[in-house]
């Protein structure tokens, strides 16, 4: 079986930082996805400031050390009501494009991410007859995500002794 790795990096880490309470290393997510079948494309998706923060710098270079295709946006300023200025760089529609522009190259996408905006997309693989499987948490997960994801779905707190940073 051919596998598509597709990382919603905004995603990903608010449901490390605020729900998982523990760090995923990207390299064993790679490895535990390779369990599924063979990895033919793992992309990661990241907002990034401008110019990027050194920290930063250094984590999408050992990204692709490890194997991901980076797809990055510049981050947006959206000041808020409150004054406080709040940065922003949605970057689903590449995750989709993506999605369907390399379908004819996997045979399951493995999407890591709970956003609910992606109902519709996983829908429109399983019609092509595609496989999935969402990887994310409790609390992150959207409910029409995990509602379309049925079993096809892992809960990072079920796999954290298999994929957490050392």
């Amino acid at each position: 079986m051919r596998v598509s790795l597709f990382i919603d990096g905004a995603n990903f880490f608010y449901m490390q930082k605020d729900s998982l309470c523990w760090w995923a290393d990207p390299k064993k997510i790679l490895d535990f996805v390779s369990t599924k079948g063979d990895i033919v494309d793992a992309f990661y998706y990241i907002g990034v400031e401008a110019p990027p923060a050194a920290r930063q710098e250094n984590y999408l270079k050992a990204l692709t050390n490890m194997g991901y295709v980076i797809v990055d946006k510049t981050l947006k300023q959206i000041l808020q009501n409150d004054g406080s200025v709040k940065q922003k760089a949605n970057l689903d529609i590449e995750i989709v494009l993506d999605m369907f522009n390399t379908i004819e190259h996997y045979d399951m996408a493995v999407l890591v991410s709970g956003d609910g905006d992606f109902e519709r997309p996983l829908e429109l693989l399983r019609a092509r007859g595609k496989r999935f499987l969402v990887m994310s948490t409790q609390g992150v997960i959207a409910h029409e995500l995990r509602t379309v994801a049925g079993m096809h779905y892992i809960d990072f707190r079920e796999i954290r002794d298999q994929v957490e940073k050392d």
